[in-house]
């Protein structure tokens, strides 16, 4: 899948693609929304591998969503919709049964990025967890999925949201470096007045030594992404 990227600004990284082979290994059905969708390449990738579901995809800047839009088109790829607004302030004539993010997650004592595109695609200020999972909620069918990436140092404040909004974490993964440091990335599937207990997958490794980890080399492989520079 080639995907148009900006030359400058915020690009698409692993965290995606550790997030997309994440949600398909649940198979994911019915109406999805993608927020943050950025060049679209989440919700595209979903949509190639299911194409039963439904995708929407929903970003703040004018610029992504453009960009996102010529993704679908060039790879022949069929979008619900394409929402271009806050998130936060969005009204939908529908609930959802899956809601899918890489949200910006950068914490208050990061350092801000002075580009206001970089800012409001990585800062968490831009999209106050807490205010997300809210919405989240309201956004959701009954029972439905929250599918997420984020800090995985700030576990403490996302569980208690999460828990705090009705969103009961199912599954979670932590994705390490390496296998001798710390975690640096959660990935959450949370549902919607679940009871369920969590089940924690085993870690990601993202390297070993310094190679990628056959694991996510097969990720990287399925995903089969190439970017291509836009220009206007």
């Amino acid at each position: 899948m080639n995907l148009f990227q900006p030359e400058r600004g915020y690009r698409y990284n692993s965290d995606t693609l550790l997030l997309y082979d994440f949600i398909a290994s649940f198979t994911p059905k019915g109406e999805i929304l993608d927020v943050g969708c950025g060049c679209g390449i989440l919700g595209l990738l979903l949509k190639r591998d299911f194409p039963s579901i439904q995708m929407h995809l929903l970003d703040i800047q004018e610029q992504n969503c453009v960009i996102a839009k010529a993704n679908a088109e060039a790879n022949n790829t069929s979008i619900k919709s394409f929402t271009c607004n806050n998130f936060l302030q969005t009204k939908f004539e529908h609930k959802f049964d899956m809601i899918v993010s890489n949200p910006p997650f950068y914490h208050k004592g990061g350092v801000k990025n002075t580009n206001d595109a970089l800012f409001l695609s990585r800062h968490s200020s831009a999209l106050p967890f807490e205010a997300f999972a809210q919405k989240t909620t309201k956004t959701l069918s009954n029972r439905g999925y929250f599918c997420f990436c984020y800090d995985a140092k700030q576990i403490d404040t996302l569980m208690a949201s999460l828990l705090g909004n009705g969103l009961n974490v199912e599954d979670i993964c932590f994705v390490h470096p390496k296998e001798d440091k710390e975690a640096s990335l959660v990935l959450i599937r949370a549902r919607k007045n679940s009871k369920t207990l969590c089940k924690i997958h085993p870690p990601l490794f993202i390297y070993t030594g310094d190679n990628f980890t056959p694991r996510v080399k097969a990720i990287f492989e399925q995903s089969r992404t190439q970017s291509v520079t836009w220009t206007t």
